[in-house]
């Protein structure tokens, strides 16, 4: 059992003060020192002046865990985490929402926001979850607790990523990478998977030749440094560059890589939404391994419905609709295939343009070209609504394969336009000016 000298002296310390500095013009040192000895009980009008210089509160500094604000917290905090386990992104929502979180510890506090910022991930919510993890960073690293800023800044980064802002995403992982190299903390496993989830912000930014020397790099690092966990993350997203190169059996290697690392740990949402990439991989060798991939998606699916966001959901969802496509199996496809679209509502989301072209891929198949004409066109409007990436260029040359496959050679022209302008790639004929026009043939 911890007294409250044990406390105020561990408090200290992790404050970085010396018993002169917290005693200041309040209290002398020895004063302190009799405290943390355990040989003067501390008045609580000298607690809370002590609680405010070591950035804690009167209850943790008399009662530790065990004081009534910071236990009823904790166990609010593990219903919370109950609730996301299965599935119940709102609910956790609703549960911290409600919570006085002026009344405890800094670090229960960061505990708590950082469980809120991820139920509003998992619920889309990408803003909300941004707006909790901006300062609770800020704060976090200026305590220079750098392997927590490391922990919050992947996060962070993976909510720029998915919201699409990827100037922003590489910023913040930037900054917190060079911190970690500044405290000789490359290597860990936090290093290794900020780095890793900045990888990919590379790639959806089009920088695909920097990504795949910073993968390299990654790779031999993870080798020579990294815990199980820490190298299946490189691997991971090694291979998701490899893909955007086309290279769909390096791809493969990395991914199984991958499954074998993350797969030796403790289970969380990285391992199902590893196998729904896997899946996505299967889908487009060739030749294609539906079987293979709804296997893998069978095994994706109960981690993800219980601890995945909607978007996760919608992936998985996606990608078996492929592959019941590919086995001739019609109906469930659509199945797959609206029941993403409903989870995803109508937000321009590249997920749900992706699963507009799904969609019209199971109607074409049924026969219903005019269903499948209007699928693609959701699809289309969809992506003009969206921020050019490499991904959205991906999105777009699909989407000219089926108009061209259709015989829409107008609608496929202006696709692959349009995917070539979001890859980079700008018009090099001109088009004509007030002045000049310009014919071919």
């Amino acid at each position: 059992m911890t007294t409250i000298g044990d406390r105020v002296r561990e408090a200290r310390l992790a404050a970085g003060l010396s018993q002169t500095a917290l005693a200041g013009n309040a209290f002398s040192p020895s004063y302190i020192s009799l405290i943390e000895a355990g040989h003067r009980e501390p008045t609580d009008a000298a607690l809370t002046v002590l609680a405010e210089r070591l950035g804690t509160t009167l209850e943790f500094l008399k009662h530790g865990d065990d004081g009534p604000n910071e236990a009823r917290t904790r166990l609010e905090l593990d219903y919370a985490r109950l609730d996301l386990a299965s599935g119940d992104a709102s609910g956790a929502v609703h549960r911290i929402s409600g919570l006085d979180l002026s009344v405890i510890t800094p670090a229960l506090r960061s505990e708590v926001l950082t469980t809120l910022a991820r139920a509003h991930e998992m619920t889309g919510e990408l803003e909300a979850a941004i707006t909790i993890l901006e300062p609770l960073l800020a704060e976090t690293q200026g305590r220079n607790d750098q392997l927590r800023a490391a922990v919050l800044t992947t996060a962070l980064v993976g909510c720029y990523l998915e919201a699409g802002d990827l100037h922003r995403a590489v910023e913040v992982g930037e900054r917190t990478l060079a911190d970690l190299d500044t405290a000789d903390l490359v290597g860990t496993d936090e290093h290794l998977r900020l780095a890793s989830t900045v990888l990919w912000a590379y790639v959806e930014r089009g920088d695909l030749l920097y990504a795949t020397h910073r993968a390299s790099e990654l790779v031999r690092l993870a080798e020579s440094l990294g815990t199980p966990r820490g190298r299946g993350s490189v691997y991971w997203n090694a291979a998701l560059v490899a893909e955007q190169r086309r290279d769909y059996e390096l791809a493969q290697r990395y991914t199984e890589r991958a499954l074998a690392l993350l797969s030796e740990g403790e289970p969380d949402r990285d391992l199902p939404r590893l196998r729904v990439n896997y899946a996505w991989l299967l889908l487009r060798s060739d030749p294609a391994d539906p079987r293979g991939a709804l296997e893998q998606i069978d095994l994706a699916q109960p981690g993800l419905a219980a601890a995945g966001s909607t978007v996760d959901v919608a992936r998985l969802q996606v990608e078996r609709s492929r592959a019941h496509l590919l086995l001739g199996d019609v109906p469930a496809a659509e199945v797959d295939a609206r029941a993403a679209l409903t989870a995803l509502g109508e937000a321009p989301r590249l997920e749900a343009a992706t699963a507009h072209l799904a969609l019209g891929d199971v109607l074409a198949a049924r026969g219903d070209q005019d269903g499948a004409a209007a699928a693609y066109r959701w699809g289309a409007d969809m992506l003009g609504m969206m921020a050019a990436t490499r991904h959205s260029a991906g999105v777009w040359r699909e989407l000219g394969d089926r108009y061209l496959r259709r015989g829409d050679v107008d609608e496929a022209a202006k696709a692959y336009d349009r995917a070539l302008r979001e890859a980079g790639f700008q018009p090099s004929v001109p088009t004509g000016t007030p002045h000049q026009t310009w014919s071919l043939g």
